[in-house]
C-alpha cells in the first residue's frame, strides 16, 4: 500500500474535524455523502476550506466528480501539482540559436 500523501492526510484530518471523528474512521474509499453522511451544503463548506487551506479554485462544475474521499485528494493533489512554479520542475535545457554566417 502506498504512503498517504500529506495532502490525503490533511483533508482526511479536514473531515475527522468537521465531522467530530477520529481520523482513521475516514477512509478514501469512503463517500461523502452516502458514507459519511455531508449534505450537499456541509460538502460545499468543506470544500471552500480545501480551497483556502491548499490555495485552490474548485469550480462548480468539477463539483459531481467529487464523491469519495479519494476523489478530493486527487482533485487537490493534481490542482497543487499545476499550481506549482516552472522553475521547480525539472526541464530540459534550451539549445543555442546557431550563429549565422
Amino acid at each position: 500500500m502506498p504512503a498517504e500523501t500529506d495532502i490525503a492526510v490533511r483533508i482526511r484530518t479536514a473531515l475527522a474535524d468537521y465531522l467530530k471523528r477520529d481520523v482513521t474512521t475516514i477512509k478514501p474509499s469512503d463517500a461523502l455523502r452516502n458514507d459519511l453522511g455531508l449534505d450537499s451544503m456541509a460538502t460545499i463548506e468543506l470544500l471552500y476550506q480545501i480551497e483556502d487551506a491548499f490555495d485552490v479554485e474548485i469550480p462548480d462544475n468539477d463539483l459531481p466528480t467529487l464523491v469519495t474521499v479519494a476523489n478530493v485528494t486527487a482533485y487537490v493533489e493534481e490542482k497543487v501539482a499545476a499550481a506549482q512554479p516552472a522553475a521547480a520542475k525539472p526541464s530540459s535545457p534550451r539549445p543555442k540559436p546557431k550563429k549565422k554566417g
